[in-house]
């Protein structure tokens, strides 16, 4: 029972995560119809299936109020990281092969170089943050300017094609009941319903789609703290036994796992659609948005309330062990996607296998 109640809490709110990233993804994406692509993907998307990243390291900080909060967001994100660049490309190679639309997926190598050394940069100024425990509000404020330079590369820098692979397909013709529909989790249907999406419907599907993304954060993080603990209560059930882990265990494995369900789905629904680099280029512009504004903004906010984050020897060493090796990993990856012209089955299996590794090392060597 102690560990069926969190594991079925974070089964729900995985869940109800990723059926409200969906209307959250089609307000954001008609907003965001006219970039041009590839930039859509590292941009607008990328943020849009990052909200419940943001939005745990949030709650993760809001309630454990510590270096153990910033530990348990840092796991998330760095997790999230991992599974983004390993998973999300493979699993959309895998998609395309599986529904017979193509054996290998072609990327721009302008959108890898790009993304792929944001990225790096990102991750080196997170482990020099850490390492010098800077974790004050300058520190925060560094990383969201990081952002907002990548931000500004990509409008002003970039092609200016335009996108046109934004379409209204899903939901037509919907005769249900509105209210069976929300109950459904289809905020688009129930809010939309046959209607053509404007920019005052798609602004209020995003902010209903958002409140419940952080609703179920917050129980993601409860449902965290909960399997962590060696005992805890719950509903006036005493005495239940968790796992006994570190928080930020627990984060890099499962709120990582349970907050990517958005991206992944967006990258294989951007993949079956021939959009391969904007499949590609939202889970690297994920990570980048993940590493400089899911970690800076709270890590801004709290501090200028609270005071600079002090870690004790024992999560400093974690978090730049794990950041360390996502940045091993990121490079690897890049390689990965650089060798050769397209991405096939047999480097989607090699990425599989590389996070496999991941959640290896961090049993192996963390417990």
């Amino acid at each position: 029972m102690g560990l069926l109640i969190p594991i079925i809490l974070i089964v729900v709110t995985s869940i109800v995560i990723w059926k409200s990233s969906d209307g959250f993804d089609v307000a954001s994406s008609y907003l965001g119809r006219n970039l041009s692509n590839g930039v859509k993907g590292a941009t607008i998307n990328a943020i849009s299936s990052s909200m419940p990243e943001l939005l745990t390291t949030v709650f993760f900080l809001i309630f454990l109020k510590d270096a153990e909060g910033f530990s348990g967001g840092m796991g998330t994100v760095a997790g999230s990281a991992v599974f983004n660049a390993m998973i999300i490309p493979a699993f959309s190679v895998l998609a395309v092969y599986y529904y017979g639309i193509s054996k290998t997926i072609k990327i721009s190598k302008n959108v890898i170089y790009r993304d792929s050394f944001a990225l790096l940069i990102s991750q080196i100024a997170l482990i020099l943050i850490i390492y010098y425990e800077f974790l004050s509000w300058l520190g925060g404020l560094i990383l969201i300017l990081l952002y907002g330079i990548y931000v500004f590369y990509m409008f002003y820098k970039m092609p200016s094609s335009i996108s046109s692979d934004y379409d209204e397909e899903e939901n037509e013709g919907i005769i249900q009941n509105r209210v069976v529909l929300f109950l459904k989790l289809d905020f688009y249907g129930s809010i939309i319903g046959n209607k053509r999406l404007n920019n005052n419907n798609s602004i209020f599907l995003l902010v209903v789609s958002l409140i419940f993304i952080g609703l179920s954060c917050l129980l993601l993080v409860k449902a965290c703290e909960m399997l962590g603990k060696a005992e805890y209560s719950f509903l006036g059930l005493n005495n239940l036994k968790g796992l006994d882990l570190p928080i930020s265990i627990v984060a890099v494995i499962i709120a990582a796992a349970a907050t990517s369900v958005p991206d992944t789905i967006l990258s294989i629904k951007d993949a079956r659609k021939g959009n391969y680099n904007d499949a590609i280029s939202n889970a690297l512009g994920s990570n980048i948005f993940d590493i400089c504004f899911a970690l800076g903004l709270p890590i801004l906010l709290y501090t200028i309330f609270y005071g600079p984050i002090v870690m004790d020897p024992v999560t400093l060493s974690f978090s730049l062990n794990v950041l360390i090796v996502l940045f091993i990993l990121t490079v690897f990856t890049f390689l990965i996607f650089i060798s050769g012209e397209t991405i096939g089955i047999a480097k989607a299996v090699i990425l599989l296998v590389m996070y496999a590794a991941f959640i290896g090392y961090i049993f192996i060597f963390h417990l």
